[in-house]
Order: C-alpha cells, then structure tokens, then sequence
C-alpha cells in the first residue's frame, strides 16, 4: 500500500507531468485560459489516462507479451486511446455541449496527447502491474489536472493586472508555466 502511495505522490508532484516531464504541454498551455475549460480538459484526461493504463497494462501483458509482438505496442496503445478519446467526445457532446464547444480543437488532441501515450509507454517501461499502472496514471492525470487549474486561475488573475507590453499574451504564459515548475522543484524533497 505505501508503495502505491509513493507511486501516487511523485507521479502528481514530484515528477508532475507538465511541469517536470514536459508532456502534454499544447492542451496545458491551449486550454488554461478559465478555470471551468481546465477543469474539464482535467476531467478528461484523468478518465482517459486511467482507463487507458487499465486497458494497454492488459494488453500488454496479456497479448502483445505473450505472442513476443511487444514491438507493436506503440501502435496498439495509440489505438486505445484513440477509441477512449472518441468515447469521451461523444460523451461530452451529449452530455455538455457548452464544455465541449469550449475545448473545441483540443479535445480530439488528446488522442496526440504526448502525457496519455508517455504514461502507458512508462508503465512498460517501469514494469508497473496493472495496478501500479492504473495508479500511476491516475496520479499522473492528478498532476495534469492540478498544474492546468492552477495555470487558469493564475491566468485568470493577471487579466487584470497591469503587464508590461512585452510581456503581454504568450511570454507571460510562459512564464508563469517556469515559475510554477520551479515551485513543483521544491516537492522533490518529499522522496
């Protein structure tokens, strides 16, 4: 159980997957402009990161192993997560049209998502169970959602402050997105 927890907390602070990876940065950045959208785009990929690291850890260790075709697992994992992304689309058209008007583009760009396709190439990598697996990606998911929340309320905020006009738009995202990497650096003490 500790070890599932220490899996837990350095996939969602630690080893943050936005701020410390640098995966999934286009929907971070894209995505981050309210904190509503964020917080959808985060419930999406926590759905889609968890179920996908269930379904490829099966896949995996159940056939692409066992038939020694564990070479086709980046074509197979991307399958999987593409049909889950179709899924979630389909859902939130039905279901929230407003949110998924809001995410318009990078909804289906989740299916490109480096973040999704690195957690469960690194769940082969690091010879997770299925169970480590799911937890990893689920944390990981965590840290997305939390690292894209924050950036939307902070970019919420500054809306209203007085930038400098070089600074203005991109250049402010962007450091902003350095700054809170750099105060995720300081959860690297919890090891």
């Amino acid at each position: 159980m500790s070890s599932l927890l220490m899996i837990a907390v350095s996939a969602a602070f630690i080893n943050n997957v936005v701020l410390s990876q640098f995966l999934g940065l286009c929907p971070f950045l894209g995505v981050s402009k309210k904190i509503e959208t964020a917080a959808g785009m985060g419930a999406a990929v926590i759905f889609v990161i968890t179920i996908s690291s269930f379904i490829t850890g099966l896949i995996y260790k159940f056939i692409l192993v066992p038939l020694d075709v564990d070479y086709l697992q980046t074509i197979v994992f991307i399958l999987v997560i593409a049909a889950l992304v179709q899924f979630v689309e389909m859902f939130l058209k039905k279901v929230s049209p407003s949110l998924y008007n809001a995410l318009g583009v990078y909804l289906p760009l989740i299916t490109t998502n480096c973040a999704v396709l690195g957690v469960a190439l690194i769940n082969v990598q690091r010879s997770y169970s299925i169970l480590e697996g799911v937890v990893y990606g689920f944390a990981t998911a965590v840290g997305f959602t939390i690292s894209i929340v924050l950036l939307a309320g902070i970019r919420e905020k500054i809306e209203y402050n007085d930038v400098p006009e070089a600074f203005k738009g991109s250049p402010i995202v962007l450091l902003t997105a350095c700054l809170m990497a750099i105060a995720f650096f300081g959860f690297s003490g919890l090891k």
